[in-house]
């Protein structure tokens, strides 16, 4: 089957099925439907207890700053759970991983984090790790762990991902990564990437925000050349894999965030 249609049948199976989970990010999203929290329960499906090869692990963390709704919530909750589980909809359609149906949430105080090999972050510009979480985050992808950022835009955001980062990796650089590096080609050959746009760039006459114009694709390494960080800056892969389902979200934007999100799983499992 071609991955369009694939794909195609992954966002006829996630409409079905997740519209109750989404939290109203607000603001730019003119002509959207937002779906809202309701007051009913939410269902956890049948597998909700089962172990599995593969969980969906998001990173909770404090903010440097927050404003308006993520005063509450927090930045690290963006796009939560839709997103989440959208994107697990199409890694169980698309690949073989016996893969766990909802998210998990994992921090920086416990050791619970050692339990995911592979740990997704978004909005990391806001991100504001203590030293003590810093360190851990370290310890985390020198036991073999491999982590993900991604939705956040420009240079003001970039400085305070970097000024996090640099606690944990002080002797770490980041580079860009090369088109030939195998995490672009150890499922899908992703050699002709391009921005994926937020939400808030309905009706995406422009895919940038701020002053992130051009997509980076960047890494922290270990010492042997593994990518043990992998940086998604200036583009929002986690608002494709939300809004895949809906008519007005363009299908190339949600198959590049699928198949982006698919290989970094299988290179953080596999390499």
């Amino acid at each position: 089957m071609k991955l369009r249609h694939a794909i195609a049948a992954v966002v006829l199976i996630a409409f079905a099925a997740t519209a109750v989970f989404a939290f109203q990010r607000g603001g730019g999203r003119r002509g959207f439907r937002i779906f809202q929290d309701s007051d009913e329960p939410l269902v956890l499906p049948s597998d909700a207890s089962e172990k599995n090869e593969f969980n969906f692990a998001r990173l909770r963390y404090s903010n440097v700053r927050a404003s308006g709704m993520w005063a509450a919530r927090g930045s690290w909750s963006v796009d939560y759970p839709k997103a989440d589980r959208q994107f697990l909809m199409g890694v169980r359609r698309l690949t073989r991983l016996n893969t766990h149906s909802i998210e998990t949430v994992v921090d920086l105080h416990s050791d619970e984090i050692f339990n995911h090999p592979w740990v997704y972050v978004v909005e990391p510009g806001h991100w504001n790790l203590s030293a003590q979480e810093a360190a851990k985050l370290r310890e985390y992808v020198e036991r073999g762990g491999f982590l993900m950022t991604d939705d956040f835009h420009g240079t003001y955001s970039w400085g305070n991902f970097m000024a996090s980062l640099s606690r944990a990796f002080p002797d770490k650089s980041v580079t860009d990564i090369p088109d030939d590096d195998p995490i672009f080609h150890v499922v899908y050959d992703l050699q002709d990437r391009f921005q994926v746009p937020g939400i808030v760039n309905y009706p995406f006459q422009q895919t940038h925000e701020y002053d992130g114009f051009e997509s980076r694709w960047r890494a922290v390494r270990d010492s042997k050349g593994r990518i043990v960080v992998a940086i998604c800056h200036n583009m929002d892969l986690g608002d494709a894999w939300e809004w895949a389902d809906h008519p007005e979200y363009p299908e190339k934007y949600a198959s590049l965030a699928y198949r982006i999100g698919i290989n970094y799983i299988l290179y953080a499992m596999t390499h």
